[in-house]
């Protein structure tokens, strides 16, 4: 048995009931097969057996008290998978499907994603089960700081510096710095996605989708083409999908689509930024429901149904996706439909939202499709730029971080194609984008020894 299905075996026997962080591993692993042979050191020091086992997991019991004075209790996780490179670095999500296999295999992920940027961060990921839907602003308060009466044990800003992700906003880092802050007596950069006055970048609520949107322009260049008068499909409603879609508008695309839980939104006319405007309030401000917008615009709303699946049951012409909702939400028949309806590139968004069947029909059918890891690093990427002005007590210019975003999306893309191209599978920015990110972490586990 090969070293790489050696791991993934000793991965499926040791943690058989977490599918999330299985489809993971399997899908970096087996791009890495390539580096095997090339590398023998990294198999001698037992790389690939190391970085697929986190250096420590956190779970812990988060008790709080709701409106009603009856005392609620969720799970909390924190896994620190790597810091060869740097403090270990990843987001926070608050979500009722979050469990120990979901917050693995983002933090595994986390590692590559973290690497591309060239910035020194390792890969770590955390979160909870609560969900912050339906909660008032004090229970959300409550819920931060009982959260982060542990979580400050484990973390600071030459250690781990979390941010946020799905249902952690620019609201619940307040609550959470604010509360670090008060325990432990200091104003250090320990979280990143900070609000303005308090030690926050420009660009970093928008980082994510606008890094996605630069990388996607950047594969679309690679065949001579352009956003300008595309039809793109965003998923999503929130932070990443609303950036995405302003930048989308600014590179002149028209996109058709948005989505939440409970509906999906096709506006064939496009979401303008006026009507961006209004997801914004909507979903961040008022906490509504996408099917507002569609009563609001008079556009057509299909209840219960994602974004994907609306586009494969409707017919609907896409040249451009951007899933920006969660993960596994495109499946092999819904690859197949956006490949039939038109569709010539994939960017994602969030973490994983293609299945590994709907990555083979993209690379069967020769779509261009940039994986998470790469394609949204640009949030992550901000973030290390937001801890870099910490560090240096300085708060540099709009223009300043947005063009080092732009620079860093190109150059990972530029990492990608090389190392894809370097190692015998030239245009597959999956394998390049695991091969790049992989080969430096393990050049510096191998540089510190067995630890």
């Amino acid at each position: 048995m090969s070293v790489i299905n050696s791991v993934i075996d000793k991965v499926e026997r040791m943690d058989p009931d977490q599918h999330e962080f299985h489809q993971a591993v399997t899908e970096v692993m087996e791009t890495l097969e390539a580096t095997v042979q090339r590398h023998p050191e990294f198999v001698k020091a037992g790389i690939y057996e190391r970085i697929v086992e986190p250096e420590r997991s956190m779970i812990f019991r988060v008790p709080w008290v709701d409106d009603k004075q009856r005392v609620q209790v969720n799970r909390g996780f924190r896994i620190q998978f790597n810091n060869a490179i740097g403090p270990f670095k990843g987001g926070l999500r608050f979500h009722p499907s979050v469990n120990l296999s979901i917050i693995k295999f983002l933090g595994f992920e986390q590692i590559f994603k973290n690497s591309l940027t060239t910035l020194p961060m390792g890969g770590a990921k955390g979160g909870s089960d609560f969900d912050p839907k339906g909660k008032t602003d004090g229970e959300i308060m409550r819920f931060c700081q009982a959260f982060m009466r542990e979580l400050f044990r484990h973390i600071g800003p030459e250690c781990d510096v979390p941010a946020g992700d799905i249902g952690v906003g620019a609201r619940e880092i307040g609550f959470l710095y604010g509360y670090y802050k008060k325990i432990k007596n200091e104003h250090t950069g320990v979280l990143t996605g900070k609000g303005l006055e308090y030690g926050g970048s420009l660009i970093r609520p928008e980082a994510t989708g606008y890094g996605t949107v630069y990388f996607a322009a950047e594969m679309l260049a690679t065949r001579g083409m352009d956003f300008k008068d595309k039809r793109v499909a965003v998923s999503g409603a929130g932070n990443v999908a609303q950036f995405a879609i302003e930048k989308v508008n600014q590179m002149g695309g028209r996109v058709i689509s948005i989505c939440d839980s409970s509906a999906t939104v096709i506006d064939e006319q496009g979401i303008d930024d006026d009507k961006c405007c209004y997801i914004q309030e909507l979903k961040n401000v008022r906490r509504g429901r996408v099917s507002e917008y569609s009563d609001k615009y008079q556009t057509v709303c299909f209840e219960d149904k994602n974004v994907w699946d609306v586009i494969r049951e409707q017919g609907i012409k896409v040249d451009i996706a951007l899933p920006c909702a969660t993960q596994n939400e495109i499946d092999e028949a819904n690859a197949e439909a956006l490949v039939k309806n038109g569709c010539v590139c994939v960017a994602e968004g969030a973490n994983m939202p293609s299945s590994p069947e709907a990555v083979h029909v993209f690379h069967n059918n020769k779509i261009l499709y940039g994986p998470g890891k790469a394609a949204n690093a640009g949030g992550v990427a901000t973030s290390g730029l937001e801890m870099s002005q910490n560090s240096s007590k300085l708060s540099w210019s709009r223009e300043k971080v947005d063009k080092r975003l732009l620079n860093i999306m190109k150059g990972i893309h530029k990492s990608c194609l090389e190392a894809a191209e370097a190692y015998g599978m030239p245009g597959d920015y999956v394998a390049g984008a695991n091969i790049a990110g992989f080969v430096k972490v393990a050049r510096a586990m191998l540089a510190y020894g067995v630890v």
